[in-house]
């Protein structure tokens, strides 16, 4: 029998191909991370809550309005970016031009608020969402089975990252939202209103967001705290990247998912630690990240 590091080859496989269903949430996660701060220089800690309030969105959707998944997974993310696009225009807009500590102190506070918020009105107890009947079932990949709904996750993760890189770095759209961060008052000279195009980036950040809370929905138990943990994760991985860079931030999630993956096979202990381990090596080898600019 093939083994890797003394371990058998299918075990190994099995839970790469594990490792990069997480780092498929990582990656999106991250790209909305990345979009809102590379585009408005605005470190959003409130990224976990909107990822839960994504996640509730279906919840709720199903359940009290008879609204499926498919549906879901564009209306959800329209309704969280609109809340979002709300918070930018009343709060964050106010901190234009001061310390960025600020934004990161006003965005923890917003996450505290809408997870205290869910919790009240859902509890604590994590609700289950059902997988959508087109994606019930598993595929047999010869070294291990694998869930049709994971597989969904994969395919349609990379399809929304790499489509929003697209956009954000090969299209007039991209450039445009890069020259709103580089030379604003330049900008609105030529007739763009650069305060409306600030709010659909953090509205668009915070939609991503809520399109990984729709995918994640099926997979574990919806609850308020449900990206709490994960955005901590997040973050290291945008740093890893390069803070702002959203290759970097798309890359770096995919490939820390399966490292991620791999350690629980050689040192299931460390799997829990390795991001932050690889984050603080990146740190100081290359302290602007790896796909970031110095």
């Amino acid at each position: 029998m093939t083994t890797i590091f003394g371990y058998p080859l299918v075990v190994v496989l099995g839970q790469l191909v594990l490792g990069l269903v997480n780092g498929s949430f990582y990656a999106l996660l991250s790209l909305g991370l990345a979009v809102i701060f590379g585009l408005m220089r605005v470190v959003n800690f409130a990224h976990g809550a909107f990822y839960a309030l994504g996640a509730y969105a279906a919840l709720v959707g199903l359940n009290v309005l008879g609204v499926g998944y498919w549906p879901a997974l564009l209306l959800a993310p329209l309704v969280v970016g609109a809340l979002g696009v709300v918070a930018e225009r009343l709060l964050l807009r106010r901190l234009h031009g001061l310390d960025p500590l600020y934004g990161l102190l006003l965005t923890f506070g917003l996450a505290l608020a809408i997870e205290g918020t869910l919790h009240q009105v859902f509890g604590s107890s994590g609700e289950s969402y059902p997988v959508p009947e087109a994606l019930r079932g598993v595929f047999n990949l010869g070294f291990m089975i694998l869930p049709r709904y994971r597989a969904w996750v994969i395919v349609v993760s990379l399809v929304v990252c790499f489509g929003t890189w697209f956009v954000i770095e090969r299209t007039r759209l991209g450039a445009t939202l890069r020259a709103a961060t580089e030379n604003a008052p330049l900008l609105q000279a030529f007739g763009v209103n650069v305060p409306v195009l600030v709010a659909a980036t953090y509205g668009g950040g915070v939609a991503l967001a809520a399109f990984a809370g729709v995918l994640s929905a099926p997979v574990i138990l919806v609850s308020s705290q449900m990206g709490s943990a994960l955005v901590i994760v997040v973050f290291a991985v945008v740093v890893i990247g390069g803070m702002g860079s959203i290759l970097g931030a798309v890359v770096s999630g995919l490939l820390l998912g399966l490292v991620e993956g791999f350690t629980k096979v050689i040192y299931p202990e460390a799997s829990n630690i390795v991001v932050f381990v690889i984050m603080a090596l990146v740190l100081i080898v290359r302290p602007h990240g790896l796909f970031g600019r110095e």
